[in-house]
């Protein structure tokens, strides 16, 4: 199935009104305002409309503007039914200098949309339409899901246009972290984010982000909650489509905390630890708990071939994340994890489960067109599997799984 062919042909109807009750939930991005000048001007949109954080009752719409804007989000479903989302949480017009993000929800499980976005200047003498794009909501109890996965682009604008082309159409697409090399000019984040390699990568499958060691890197790594979406609003969430229920995990740095190099702008230890008690709560709650098949994608792996405490202080960093192994470990066995899915490594690699560690690891992805990949992952009432396809063209590898009993 191409990935141009999942909704794009889906029949909508006029404007006949609104039948779901949808909320916005927006957050402004303030940046100084020299920012904006080096924006391209004549233009109020400069990234195309985002979708993120898919969900059972939504979406959210994100987009980058050239100056200070408002925006709003219209819906339309197969019915016809229509509705516009034009305001925060606080009673404001969602509003922002760089990024506006709205939060779609009050949708229906497993139905076909299409939204737009419309943004209008601060001094409302210029505005812009988005075109209208599709999308489906997530739908837990659908007998069939499929998603893809991409890891450790780190802005190979090349590689990024090959994944691209190839991936299919989707109910979402995870990005496994190292979306970059490094944030160390605040004018990357949106294009990179937003825009990479000036396509929109989130056309037939919303984007669910990962964060990576490298994405919370530079002077300005703070800047990138302000320019994306999670389902949870926070850097780790839980979400189920069909009989897969996936958990996203946030692995921090691959060195420790106090390491010179961070510059003391890190804390991942104090996220851990949160990261932590909410697993264990996740996990007890029966859309997860009851799950036929359950995955973890985190970008650092949680385990490796080697398995030697790196040096430190001469250059020597994780292979794989043993500070959040430790702390999750316990978590992931009671919840029968099957797989951990990561990148990081950039180099294919299946490690399967054992006595010790009941849960597989996969790793995947690269930066270059010879290590890059794309995981393709597919759940339905016979089975899950994973298959690696090598964006080179060699062998595509897959692993299969049966249901959690």
């Amino acid at each position: 199935m191409k990935r141009r062919d999942f909704v794009g042909n889906i029949a909508f109807g006029g404007f006949v009104g609104a039948a779901a009750v949808s909320t916005a939930r927006c957050q402004e991005a303030v940046l100084p305002e020299s920012a904006s000048t080096k924006l391209p001007s004549g233009k109020l949109m400069i990234t195309p409309l985002v979708l993120m954080a898919p969900r059972e009752d939504g979406v959210t719409a994100v987009w980058g503007v050239s100056e200070l804007c408002k925006g709003r989000l219209q819906w339309e479903d197969t019915n016809g039914n229509r509705a516009t989302v034009a305001a925060d949480d606080f009673g404001m017009v969602p509003q922002g200098a760089s990024t506006i993000r709205i939060n779609l929800s009050g949708l229906k499980p497993g139905n076909d949309y299409r939204v737009r976005c419309v943004t209008t200047n601060g001094s409302n003498t210029a505005s812009q339409e988005s075109p209208w794009k599709p999308f489906r909501t997530l739908n837990s109890a659908a007998s069939e899901t499929r998603f893809v996965v991409w890891n450790d682009t780190h802005v190979n604008n090349e590689t990024i246009r090959k994944l691209d082309d190839v991936t299919p159409a989707s109910d979402f697409l995870v990005w496994n972290g190292d979306t970059c090399n490094d944030w160390t000019n605040e004018e990357l984040l949106i294009p990179t984010l937003l825009n990479p390699a000036e396509r929109d990568i989130t056309q037939n499958r919303p984007l669910l982000l990962v964060w990576g060691n490298h994405d919370v890197r530079g002077a300005w790594a703070f800047q990138l909650p302000h320019r994306v979406a999670t389902p949870s609003g926070r850097p780790f969430y839980a979400l189920r489509s069909g009989p897969v229920a996936v958990i996203c995990l946030h692995t921090g740095e691959d060195k420790p905390d106090n390491h010179p190099s961070f510059a003391g702008r890190v804390a991942f230890d104090d996220l851990r630890a949160e990261q932590t008690q909410w697993l264990k709560k996740i996990i007890t709650e029966p859309q997860f708990r009851d799950a036929p098949y359950r995955i973890v994608c985190c970008h650092i792996p949680l385990r490796w071939t080697n398995e030697k405490i790196p040096d430190y202080e001469n250059g020597g960093y994780d292979y794989f994340s043993h500070r959040s192994r430790a702390a999750w470990h316990d978590s992931l066995v009671q919840w029968k994890t099957q797989v951990v899915i990561s990148g990081h490594t950039h180099q294919y690699q299946w490690i399967p489960a054992t006595n010790d560690f009941p849960y597989g690891q996969i790793t995947g992805g690269g930066p270059r067109s010879s290590d890059a990949t794309w995981m393709e992952v597919v759940a339905n009432n016979e089975s899950l599997t994973i298959t690696t396809h090598m964006l080179s063209g060699s062998a595509s590898q897959t692993v299969r799984f049966n249901k959690v009993v």
